[in-house]
């Protein structure tokens, strides 16, 4: 068996759910002071690159552990009917991710289809968190 062309198969997969472009995001986060945005990117693409203003950040591997109520890792802003929308650098991962929580159950999300950089190409704001992330490498003091 070949190995599946992983970008064929996320773009067959879009057919089956919500993609938002960045205008329709601007006006869902416009409308809707409960929208949760996640920001499923890496910790290092979060620092080096910065997010949207608003996002909540958790990486595409815990989410669906953050996401379970009977998960020791649960996140509370997680919620089953809350307007959920994700992000990913160019909206690959956000769509494996939404097909992930559509499974678990949560039935009002969408992705982001341009991802983190349709979002800065468009020149929208970017909330920079290189020296707020406790993440961030700092260099060591001489010594």
């Amino acid at each position: 068996m070949a190995i599946q062309d992983i970008f064929a198969h996320t773009q067959s997969m879009k057919a089956g759910l919500e993609n938002l472009s960045v205008e329709d995001l601007k006006a869902e986060m416009a409308s809707n002071p409960d929208l949760l945005l996640l920001d499923i990117r890496e910790i290092q693409e979060l620092i080096d690159l910065g997010t949207i203003p608003s996002a909540v950040h958790c990486a595409r591997g815990m989410m669906e552990f953050w996401a379970s109520p009977a998960s020791p890792y649960y996140r509370d802003y997680f919620q089953e009917n809350r307007r959920t929308v994700v992000f990913c650098a160019g909206g690959g991962r956000s769509v494996l991710a939404v097909a992930s929580l559509q499974a678990m159950g949560f039935n009002n999300v969408a992705h982001l289809e341009s991802g983190f950089g349709g979002w800065r190409e468009q020149g929208e704001p970017i909330e920079d968190v290189s020296q707020t992330s406790r993440w961030m490498r700092r260099p060591k003091a001489n010594g």
